[in-house]
């Protein structure tokens, strides 16, 4: 026996042998084994994201786990970067990410709308109709946004519980709060900039509200992890329009940083995915995103990761029920729609960006 043939034909063992450990999930149809089949061929599935490596590593363990056959070469970065290289790669015809998944909702869907293929999950009916856009992009998430505070530096009875009352608490004191509150930079974050014009759709006199919000001038930052930092040490004092699922996390295990749901209206991010119509690695595309989808994946992401869940039936009160029961209409969902492209055209944007540092000013 030839060595190339004992090296084909341990590779065949290889892969019957992987494809046997990937059952078809329960309920899936029964030629979704020639899906497990050829993506273990493939052997790999290359994902583009903003969540951080940290909150995804147990999805990618329960993954390559379920299909022990495929590796997941996970790729980090933020908004911006993902989207400009994205389109640089699809342009050039190099080498590119098989699965896109942003929180940034607004750009996401405007690559999907540009790149994505056309995908009919099987998980898609335990989903809402609001999260899935033309079969092609896919909200994974249900992530309300929040303020944050320091605990030890601003006292129980002054915390704000609405847009109005942190608007309130911080024109009355001025001086307190002078370069000590922090949101996105609009300019540099693309979920920044979504975030505000959602809020602008959500509070008729939201421009009103963020000039008292600037009354002692704002800390812009471009991460959620660096708003989160300086609100803890004390060199900021609260921050507002911050991912609920990551200010979670952080407060398990830090005593200084205190959270707050507004009452009054809550944004909840969802965060975007499709599968690139180039995906070099279609099939494992198509097993990565039903498995984020799915109600194990959905379970490790609200259970592991503490990012809320996009169903109804995951263990535990991070899902869309735990959700309303905390905050019932006070939720806003934002829905993968063509809605979220309207700012993204180039005068638009800048019309708008040139609005909000205006009132900002202030």
């Amino acid at each position: 026996m030839s060595n190339t043939f004992r090296i084909a034909l341990l590779s065949a063992t290889v892969l019957a042998s992987a494809s046997a450990l990937s059952a078809v999930p329960q309920g899936y149809p029964a030629d979704y084994q020639k899906v497990i089949d050829a993506a273990t061929k493939e052997g790999k599935v290359v994902i583009y994201s903003t969540t951080d490596t940290k909150a995804a590593d147990p999805l990618i363990k329960g993954f390559e786990a379920a299909y022990p056959g495929i590796k997941v070469e996970y790729n980090d970065m933020n908004s911006t970067e993902l989207y400009n290289r994205f389109i640089s790669e699809q342009a050039s015809g190099s080498g590119s990410g098989d699965v896109v998944w942003s929180s940034s909702m607004d750009t996401a869907l405007k690559l999907a709308a540009d790149y994505a293929g056309e995908y009919r999950s099987p998980e898609q009916p335990q989903l809402p109709a609001w999260a899935v856009w033309n079969h092609k992009a896919y909200g994974t998430t249900y992530e309300p946004v929040v303020f944050i505070y320091n605990k030890r530096l601003i006292p129980a009875a002054e915390v704000p519980d609405s847009h109005t009352a942190l608007a309130r608490l911080i024109a009355s004191q001025p001086d307190k709060f002078k370069g000590k509150v922090t949101t996105y930079d609009i300019e540099k974050s693309g979920v920044g900039f979504m975030l505000s014009v959602q809020d602008a759709g959500a509070d008729p006199h939201y421009f009103t509200t963020l000039a008292d919000i600037a009354k002692g001038g704002l800390s812009v930052q471009s991460s959620t992890g660096t708003m989160m930092e300086r609100v803890s040490s004390g060199e900021n004092l609260i921050g507002f329009n911050i991912l609920g699922s990551y200010a979670e996390a952080r407060a398990k295990t830090d005593p200084s940083l205190g959270i707050v749901y507004p009452k009054d209206y809550a944004l909840v991010l969802s965060r975007v995915s499709f599968i690139s119509q180039q995906a070099q690695n279609s099939n494992a595309a198509r097993l990565w995103l039903d498995y984020v989808l799915s109600e194990k994946g959905q379970n490790i992401l609200a259970n592991q990761s503490d990012i809320p869940s996009i169903r109804n039936d995951i263990d535990g009160k991070n899902d869309i029920a735990g959700m309303t029961n905390i905050l019932g209409n006070a939720l806003k969902p934002i829905p993968v729609d063509t809605s979220l492209l309207d700012y993204l055209q180039p005068k638009k944007r800048l019309d708008y960006i040139k609005q909000w540092r205006a009132a900002a000013a202030k």
